[in-house]
């Protein structure tokens, strides 16, 4: 049996709790026929559950040693292994739209990891993560929250988005120094009718400036004026819903 040890500046904190690992799997709602994509499989301790289950079912995986381990220790399931870095790999030349996507991810790059689904959205249909309790607290948080902002409205006009698990450092080798979670994010039947480049501009705008009213935040921009969206100008950015955005870049028209 080939090891791995986990790399630091990979962000690697390998799940050891295998009961933990089942309901991760179990959380996902592909079909057999489905392709099921995982990001970073590690030592397996997830892909030994997708494996049997989806036939078409492959990893990404940036670490040779990793591709390495799970060739060697899962080799009667003859592993669909890429590898490349996710941030880099060309996702729509690969696989088919609405495929399904689970991961422990590395708390370094998830929010990256996030933006790259949003400029693809056809192609992921849902996806289950692991990644750091604060940041999935923040992406499932209402408005009017500390937590509330740019991945809670950008991720939450595309996706349901669902807060499944909390799990605590002892269940990773070696435990991390926060505390962990797992979201589901469900694509939506009918996405907004919105630009995604002109609602992340106005998002991002907004939240950089969230102690300012919107009427003094989005000046930047140099958005059109605010007649017939009074309601919304003098607020902030975290008092807005998800739907009070799209409404914003549907209205506006970017002044370049």
């Amino acid at each position: 049996m080939r090891n791995l040890n986990p790399k630091k500046h990979l962000g690697q904190h390998f799940l050891t709790d295998t009961g933990i690992a089942q309901r991760i799997t179990e959380l996902l709602r592909a079909e057999p026929a489905d392709v099921v994509i995982e990001i970073g499989p590690g030592k397996g301790v997830l892909s030994q559950y997708l494996m049997p289950k989806y036939p078409l079912f492959q990893m990404v995986e940036v670490d040779e040693d990793a591709v390495a381990y799970m060739k060697a220790n899962f080799a009667a399931h003859n592993p669909k292994l890429i590898h490349e870095d996710f941030l880099k790999w060309n996702i729509s030349a690969t696989i088919p739209p609405d495929s399904f996507f689970i991961g422990n991810l590395p708390y370094n790059i998830s929010s990256p990891i996030f933006f790259r689904f949003l400029e693809h959205l056809p192609f992921i249909q849902e996806g289950v993560f692991m990644i750091q309790k604060e940041v999935a607290r923040r992406i499932c948080s209402p408005p009017g929250s500390k937590e509330y902002g740019i991945l809670s409205v950008l991720l939450g006009a595309y996706f349901d988005l669902e807060y499944c698990i909390s799990v605590a450092p002892g269940a990773f080798f070696p435990p991390p120094k926060v505390q962990s979670a797992v979201i589901r994010m469900t694509r939506k039947s009918e996405p907004p009718e919105v630009e995604f480049s002109k609602l992340k501009a106005v998002v991002k705008t907004a939240f950089n400036q969230r102690r300012k009213t919107l009427r003094n935040a989005l000046k930047a921009l140099n958005l059109a004026d605010f007649e017939g969206k009074e309601d919304l100008y003098t607020q902030r950015a975290e008092q807005l819903s998800v739907e009070d955005f799209i409404r914003l870049s549907q209205a506006f028209g970017l002044v370049p």
